[in-house]
Order: C-alpha cells, then sequence, then structure tokens
C-alpha cells in the first residue's frame, strides 16, 4: 500500500459543481432511503484550501439498512470502506485508495455525528476569520506530515473541538 500525501489546494468554484453532480448521483442510488445529503469539509467552504477530495454527509433514517443500498452505491463507484473506529456513521471512497475524488460519510440524520458536521462547517462559512485561522492551520500541518495523513487529521482535531464548543455556545 503506498502512502497517502497531504497536498493542499487554493479553493476552487467547481468543488461545488462536483458535489452537485455526485448529489445527484447518489440520491437516484438512495432514492428514497436518504433523507438529506450536505456538501461538508474544507471544499464545502468559500475561499478555504483543501485537500482536493469532496466530503459528502448522507442522512438516513437507520444505519442498519446501509448494508442493504451499499451495492447501489459501488454502481455509482462508491466503495464501502470498513472503519471500525467509526461507530456512528459507515464511510465509502469514490476512486482509489489514497487517491479519492470524493468521501462519502453516512450518518442517522439529524443525529450528533450529523449536526456537529454541519455545524462546523456553518461556523467556517459564516467566520471568515476562522475559517482563515484553520487554513493556516492546514497548511502548517500539510508541511509537517505531508507523508502521514493520520497524523495530519488527527492533529486538527482539538482545532474542531474548540470551534464545535464555541459555536454550541453561541448558539444557546
Amino acid at each position: 500500500m503506498t502512502k497517502t500525501i497531504v497536498k493542499l489546494q487554493d479553493y476552487d468554484t467547481n468543488w461545488n459543481v462536483q458535489f452537485n453532480d455526485e448529489k445527484n448521483k447518489i440520491k437516484y442510488a438512495l432514492g428514497d432511503k436518504m433523507i438529506g445529503i450536505e456538501h461538508i469539509g474544507s471544499t464545502s467552504v468559500k475561499g478555504l484550501k483543501a485537500k482536493p477530495i469532496i466530503d459528502i454527509l448522507v442522512g438516513v433514517q437507520n444505519l442498519e439498512e446501509i448494508t442493504m443500498f451499499a451495492e447501489s452505491l459501488k454502481e455509482i463507484e462508491y466503495e464501502s470502506v470498513h472503519k471500525p473506529e467509526l461507530k456512528d456513521r459507515r464511510f465509502f471512497r469514490k476512486g482509489i485508495w489514497g487517491k479519492g475524488t470524493c468521501h462519502l460519510h453516512i450518518c442517522a440524520y439529524k443525529s450528533r455525528e450529523w449536526n456537529t458536521k454541519i455545524m462546523f462547517r456553518d461556523y467556517l462559512r459564516m467566520h471568515p476569520k476562522v475559517a482563515e485561522e484553520y487554513a493556516l492551520l492546514k497548511t502548517e500541518l500539510a508541511k509537517k506530515y505531508q507523508f502521514d495523513r493520520p497524523t495530519y487529521t488527527q492533529k486538527k482535531e482539538p482545532f474542531i473541538a474548540r470551534i464545535l464548543e464555541k459555536a454550541m455556545q453561541e448558539k444557546y
């Protein structure tokens, strides 16, 4: 297995176009099993540097039903990736390992998993200075952990947790 490289790119307006294309394919594949679909991650925040991978969040009524439509997702080139550490969502990748073009995260609609992903995205969209701060952190980490994507991801977690806490406090 080759190492995955962390390489950030400047924001690309085509990321939203890519999301919309995938959204239509996923809607067709899942039909009424899908309750909600959102573009998440850094590619969903205008102006933010990101790895050029479109993160998509799909909300379903029952997480256990995912096995029923894994075949439909496979037909549109999404491969199920077993990640035992993910208890509240399932993960699918489009593209070859280490060079995926889309990551599909499926969880229960309006669950904690769903809400925190949307809240983080929305907070960055509403607070450009915080998005800038996040971009600087990501750039620094991408240089330091260019050949270690798991550590790159892990090192972002304290920032994300801090922003989520702030977002929850401001919401109430």
